[in-house]
């Protein structure tokens, strides 16, 4: 296939061969790539001249682009992106991570499928005891994409809830929150856990929630330490960050939405700790499918 292409490229423009790849208007190149993956767009656009404009056309990317692009470009500092002009530049500007609100959340394009991705840190969740150092510490950490995680040692009353408004475009999304049971530690070079506090978490379940301003509602229930259900793969949970998928919501149109998330152990009659809280991801439905097919 690629010797073919390669063939069409380098022949197609003289009287031997008769017409080519080259031979095809980037007005036409530029149609047929608004069907395709902004990838293999970019994969063609190494071809020819024709195929490399067609590549930066801005009415090509424009269909790749959300319809709140604009909404995040504003969560940008201004100087970042004044000066650029072509659709395609903004689709990489956007691909990157886009910190906001003080650093403590981050919205950022996927590469692939152009879905909006929404990650909440735990630094903007109300977390019940947080400030006090018997029960809860913030720990830096390489792991998180926000290079801390709050990490409790022990509680009675476990509580953690968060709330966010965003403009989702239309789309089914899926909420999860990214945990951990154990203190991660790197020794020589090696990644390590310590479980000194991991307790509790298998006693009785944990109650997960999500609800929207629309009147959307989901509650789920986990136990997160349970050696005899382990994730998917088979692997213990103890040591590994899993995302627990609270549940879906729908937006039907491109609109401002709030959406609240929480978790909660509260029964006081015995105590839990050695928990690891990072963030909650916000996620397209298709995106969080295909992540969990790869693994």
């Amino acid at each position: 296939m690629g010797a073919s292409l390669s063939n069409l490229t380098e022949f197609g423009n003289n009287g031997f061969c008769g017409p080519g790849l080259g031979d095809i208007p980037e007005n036409c190149v530029a149609c047929l790539f608004m069907y395709l993956t902004p990838l293999e767009i970019c994969n063609l656009a190494r071809l020819n001249r024709a195929f490399r404009g067609a590549a930066s056309a801005d009415s090509v990317w424009e269909t790749k682009l959300p319809p709140n692009y604009h909404y995040l470009l504003a969560l940008l500092p201004p100087e970042s992106y004044t000066n650029i002009s072509k659709k395609k530049d903004i689709y990489a500007l956007l691909s990157r991570p886009v910190t906001f609100d003080d650093g403590s959340k981050l919205v950022w394009l996927n590469r692939v499928t152009g879905g909006v991705g929404l990650s909440i840190s735990a630094k903007a969740m109300s977390i019940t005891g947080i400030d006090d150092r018997r029960y809860w510490s913030w720990v830096p950490t390489e792991e998180s994409k926000f290079h801390v995680m709050a990490y409790l040692q022990q509680i009675w009353w476990f509580e953690v809830e968060g709330l966010v408004s965003f403009l989702f475009p239309a789309g089914v999304y899926s909420l999860l929150f990214r945990l951990q049971l154990g203190k991660t530690f790197k020794r020589l070079g090696r990644r390590l856990c310590n479980y000194e506090h991991t307790h509790g978490w298998d006693i009785k379940p944990v109650r997960f929630q999500l609800s929207t301003s629309d009147g959307q509602q989901v509650t789920r229930e986990w136990v997160l330490d349970d050696p005899e259900n382990d994730d998917v793969n088979g692997n213990n949970k103890r040591g590994s960050w899993i995302e627990y998928h609270v549940g879906d919501f729908v937006v039907g149109n491109l609109d401002m939405l709030e959406v609240r998330f929480s978790m909660k152990q509260i029964d006081c009659t015995h105590s839990k700790g050695g928990l690891c809280v990072d963030s909650v991801s916000i996620i397209p439905s298709k995106l969080r499918e295909r992540r969990t097919l790869q693994k």
